[in-house]
């Protein structure tokens, strides 16, 4: 896999992650707890960051990311 496919892949997650935060901020303003989009939407958002952590901790265990350490 390309370096930039990688990083593509991970900006890509990033910015779904942002995008459902803005969502559960404005259903949250707009909704005033009337339905429950605000818990979908933030919902979403804790799904797609725990599926972006196990994606790069399979990465580095099976050797496609190369971990660096900060101070080696």
């Amino acid at each position: 896999m390309s370096s930039e496919l990688k990083t593509l892949v991970i900006v890509a997650f990033l910015c779904l992650i942002v995008w459902n935060l803005g969502a559960g901020l404005y259903y949250m303003m707009v909704d005033k707890g009337r339905t429950n989009r605000t818990v979908k939407s933030l919902s979403w958002r804790i799904g797609l960051s725990v599926g972006l952590i196990l994606l790069v901790v399979a990465g580095i265990a099976t050797g496609v990311i190369q971990p660096h350490g900060v101070g080696r």
